[in-house]
């Protein structure tokens, strides 16, 4: 049975939609905070939020109801993702708040709940609080001298800097190097450049200027034109462009080409194993990653542990089989040395210390492998399982067959849309576009 209000991130919608409403918000904050309540210290909850102008309408509602239940509430205002799971841990609250929609529009916003030691909570404890939602919360609440109070963190700001300048190698700074940084008008949009510009990089800032409107609006990780025509204008060594929460990244070259989640990968996994950090002997990435960077890990002695899309199973993954280096292709960069999700600045930064330490150009440095020719179509289909029709099954086994060992088929229904993905990849680009060509007009007959 599936859950009721929490997705595979959160819980995620239209504001004031039918889903997302400051009366749910509200019995969020109830129901998260009693089960995280205990009787031993005086518990604290710390929320942190993107630029979206229903942020405060959550917020507050939040507010509300994590002190009814005597929590007391730490707000840090607009914050990355990244930076409210750290400070979860570093201020020892008993659970983190992100309010955000991530990549998505302005109307959208969710809530991101995490545990003490700054990872995200488990089906089973979302579970449980959804049951708490639900239930009669009113002979719960906390009275008289044991109900909460809100404070303002304004130091929060200042400790996430300061820990994402300390994960570059000791005694390096950027000196030299021109960043184009694009925050997306996001929740990056002030700690972000400060930390570059502290650390001597010379910045050059779009997407910093949030209305509570033009979160992502045509600029950001989902937008890359603007940060690479803005790299060109400027001549700039990088660019750097995050999304509306800051836990994804994506590279611009100094050409102004884009640079992917697995380029990204490669250069960090052969960084670090080159400074002795990369654990594992390996790194984690999912289906979608290009078979290129399976055979260039390969080629230094590395292998490539794949999941399902999505970041919370590559971390799982991560933390199950000893890795500390992880990813997708969309820019969500996992460095569990340092982090307990994806985080865009520190992944930035990461780079921006093989780029000082080889002195060498962004497009030379993030050109590790040849991409395996690649091809991904959305096939939408409007009722049933085309995907266990015994004639889709039999013309996937044929045309894996027919690729063999030089190449693959990733076939799955989003979870979030009703969409079929169909990727196919080998060296004989026709024959891949043959065959997706093939297998979408296949479902889409079915369907």
């Amino acid at each position: 049975m599936g859950r009721k209000y929490f997705g595979t991130d959160g819980i995620r919608g239209k504001a004031n939609g039918p889903k997302l409403t400051p009366d749910l918000a509200m019995k969020v904050g109830m129901a998260a905070g009693l089960k995280f309540v205990n009787g031993d210290h005086r518990n604290r909850v710390v929320i942190g939020k993107d630029t979206r102008r229903s942020g405060y309408m959550i917020e507050y509602a939040l507010v509300a109801g994590f002190t009814a239940v005597g929590m007391d509430v730490y707000l840090l205002g607009p914050m990355p993702t990244p930076a409210v799971a750290m400070l979860t841990r570093s201020l020892r609250a008993d659970l983190g708040v992100m309010i955000s929609a991530s990549h998505n529009p302005y109307e959208d916003n969710g809530i991101k709940l995490f545990r003490p030691d700054g990872y995200k909570l488990s089906d089973d404890v979302e579970a449980e609080i959804e049951k708490l939602i639900d239930s009669d919360l009113l002979p719960k609440l906390a009275q008289g001298r044991d109900i909460g109070r809100a404070y303002r963190d304004d130091e929060a700001r200042t400790r996430y800097i300061e820990y994402a300048k300390r994960t570059l190698p000791r005694n390096m700074d950027l000196t030299g190097i021109r960043v184009v940084l694009d925050c997306a008008n996001g929740a990056a949009y002030k700690v972000a450049p400060l930390a570059l510009w502290e650390l001597g990089a010379e910045v050059i800032t779009i997407g910093v200027e949030p209305d509570g409107f033009n979160i992502n609006h045509k600029v950001g990780s989902t937008a890359p034109e603007a940060v690479a025509a803005k790299v060109k204008e400027m001549r700039a060594d990088i660019g750097i462009a995050l999304d509306g929460d800051a836990d994804r990244v994506i590279i611009i070259d100094e050409k102004g080409q884009v640079v992917d989640g697995d380029q990204f990968m490669a250069v960090i996994a052969q960084s670090w194993l080159k400074r002795n950090m990369l654990i594992g002997g390996g790194i984690v990435a999912t289906i979608m990653s290009n078979l290129g960077l399976e055979r260039y890990l390969s080629s230094i002695g590395l292998t490539l542990e794949r999941t399902q899309v999505g970041d919370r199973y590559v971390l799982e993954a991560m933390r199950a089989k000893g890795f500390n280096v992880g990813g997708e292709q969309s820019g969500h960069i996992i460095l569990s040395d340092f982090t307990t999700t994806g985080d865009g600045l520190v992944a930035a930064l990461q780079l921006l210390s093989v780029i000082k330490e080889e002195e060498r150009s962004v497009s030379e440095i993030c050109s590790r492998f040849e991409k395996v020719p690649q091809l991904l179509r959305n096939v939408r289909f409007k009722a049933g399982k085309p995907l266990e029709d015994k004639t889709i099954k039999k013309l996937i086994a044929e045309s894996q067959a027919r690729l063999g060992t030089a190449g693959r088929l990733v076939i799955r229904e989003s979870g979030t849309e009703p969409v079929i993905r169909v990727m196919g990849e080998a060296d004989d680009a026709a024959l891949v576009t043959s065959i997706v060509a093939e297998i979408e007009a296949a479902i889409q007959q079915v369907a």
